[in-house]
């Protein structure tokens, strides 16, 4: 049986560092199992966040050999165990606890966001294409793995000026809902700070759930903001009907 180093951090928010602990492998095992077996047999306070260990409730985010990954979907054979294998917390939020960071910033942003308003006469009736292009975005679990490696969030902490990409698709989701009336590009070039975004993609290439983060919900959200405030022929058009926009 093969045994594994881990280097898992420990502390809180008033600082903390690495500790060493010997682990056995076991076919199948994964990195939360590897946590799990730390708990039980050595540190029994060792803080981690979990749920469903199916890889659907994004509770377990942190960082493995300094990718951000759910430890319950990476298996411990898929990591070079030649080498310590370190599992750090998310590093765009604040500590709690060893593993566990506090992620609340999110849910206040989303609190902002103008909810899903249908006409009043609506007649409830959608076709497939139009379910089909915003149901991609309803399979975000909500690890914030996005948000972790957004550098606007994470180097620069711009967290009173920037949504950032999991609350961006978010907003592409109700603005592409064939029966919501709301407008929420005013809302995006400001609240949101779209304009932050310089399309990376850093956070596509994260997301478990392979959402096209950056493709078909940041870029189509950019277009419409440009084509509303920054398109000449149409600031002609709303000049000559008398309407302005900030």
């Amino acid at each position: 049986m093969a045994i594994a180093k881990m280097r898992v951090y420990r502390g809180d928010a008033s600082g903390g560092g690495e500790k060493e602990y010997d682990v056995p492998v076991e076919e199948g095992m994964v990195v939360l199992d590897a946590i799990h077996f730390i708990q039980a047999n050595y540190d029994g306070d060792l803080a981690v966040r979990w749920n469903c260990k199916a890889a659907k409730c994004g509770s377990c985010s942190a960082e493995i050999n300094g990718m951000p990954k759910l430890t319950c979907k990476t298996r411990m054979d898929s990591l070079p165990l030649d080498k310590p294998v370190t599992v750090y917390p998310i590093k765009s939020f604040p500590i709690i606890k060893d593993l566990v960071t506090d992620v609340s910033w999110n849910y206040e942003v989303r609190k902002t966001i103008p909810p899903f308003k249908p006409a009043k006469d609506t007649k409830w009736i959608m076709y497939q294409e139009d379910v089909e292009r915003s149901q991609e975005f309803r399979k975000c679990i909500e690890c914030f793995l996005c948000q972790n490696v957004c550098h606007i969030l994470r180097n620069h902490d711009k967290k009173n000026e920037f949504a950032g990409p999991r609350m961006l698709i978010k907003i592409a989701e109700l603005e592409m809902h064939p029966l919501d009336t709301d407008d929420r590009k005013a809302y995006l070039r400001t609240d949101a700070g779209l304009g932050y975004c310089n399309i990376t993609k850093c956070c596509t290439e994260v997301c478990p759930e392979h959402i096209h983060i950056t493709d078909n919900a940041i870029i189509p959200l950019k277009e419409r903001v440009a084509d509303t405030y920054f398109d000449p022929l149409q600031w002609l058009i709303d000049k000559f009907r008398g309407n302005s926009k900030q």
